[in-house]
């Protein structure tokens, strides 16, 4: 009797220890947190404004965050929170603005610059080497 009730007690302990992993809510809470993680790195801290809310020490980024774990909580998609913010605070909210309309100019101007920069560059380099070789010929005459 007391080898069954020992058994039947092992292996309780045992089912205790080793919860099923589809019904873990660690497991949830890990990819739930990612996804909160990856949002938030997304959204800039209003009161820092150069880091993202994941980022940021500040208590309104804490709460923030909250809300972006709590909509993925309830079943929203990345997009829908980060569209949630955007209504809130206006895009300037995302660190990462879309690239359509006056915000294209962002993700423009860094290239227009660059070749812009690249032919001021070409156009020097060139009258340069004109200068240097018209030099050499007048003193190559001279001798």
């Amino acid at each position: 009797m007391k080898a069954v009730i020992l058994a039947v007690g092992v292996a309780l302990s045992l089912a205790s220890v080793t919860p099923d992993p589809a019904q873990s809510p660690g497991v949830v809470d890990t990819a739930l947190e990612a996804a909160t993680a990856r949002v938030a790195s997304q959204l800039r801290c209003p009161v820092c404004q150069g880091l993202s809310i994941q980022d940021s020490p500040t208590e309104l980024a804490r709460e923030m965050k909250d809300v972006v774990r709590d909509q993925l909580a309830a079943g929203r998609t990345p997009e829908e929170v980060k569209a949630y913010f955007v209504s809130k605070y206006g895009e300037w909210i995302l660190l990462e603005p879309q690239p359509h309309g006056f915000n294209l100019a962002v993700y423009l101007l860094p290239i227009a610059a660059l070749l812009g920069g690249g032919g001021v560059v070409a156009v020097a380099v060139r009258r340069w080497t004109r200068q240097g070789g018209s030099a050499t010929d007048e003193s190559a005459e001279e001798i």
